[in-house]
């Protein structure tokens, strides 16, 4: 598989691609290090032909409480009710290839095996639809529309039961 455990080395290319495919949601490199620092188990690198075309950081964290972009996390909670993905991203060459569905399959997984009952994101960019496909759906939570207003006008919560597919 092209996807590999991320290591503080990668971040330079990371920081690259996030500006590339995300130029409308920056993030500053000490967000990206921040993440990969606290639970680097839970972020991975796709590479193809010995060139990053693609990341992915998740974490655990607050159920119904996506962390702010471009904000510094702290700490990861204690107890944390979610396994969170922060960002899937992917070059446009890298889609349509499967290489989303592995890494959402990989991190079923490894939610599964830490102990969550469920994953959730904040779906962004018109992905909607894959994140469905992918067992995901939206849910409503009171209050947090301002919130997630600041990923842009179709920002949607979503979560997926770990048992779910």
């Amino acid at each position: 598989m092209p996807w590999r455990p991320m290591i503080p080395e990668d971040l330079g290319q990371v920081q690259v691609l996030a500006d590339a495919i995300h130029v409308g949601h920056p993030e500053d490199p000490e967000v990206l290090a921040e993440r990969q620092s606290l639970y680097p188990q839970g972020c991975f690198m796709l590479v193809e032909d010995t060139r990053a075309i693609g990341y992915a950081l998740t974490h655990p964290w607050r159920f119904a409480e996506p962390p702010r972009l471009n904000r510094l996390l702290g700490a990861i909670p204690s107890p944390a009710a979610t396994y969170y993905i922060h960002d899937v991203a992917l070059l446009p060459e890298a889609r349509g290839k499967g290489y989303a569905a592995q890494i959402t399959s990989l991190l079923v997984a490894h939610a599964r095996k830490a102990g969550f009952d469920n994953l959730s994101l904040v779906a962004v960019n018109k992905s909607q639809i894959f994140w469905e496909k992918a067992g995901f759906r939206v849910i409503a939570v009171p209050g947090l529309d301002a919130k997630l207003a600041s990923y842009g006008p179709d920002a949607a919560l979503m979560v997926r039961d770990v048992a779910s597919l």
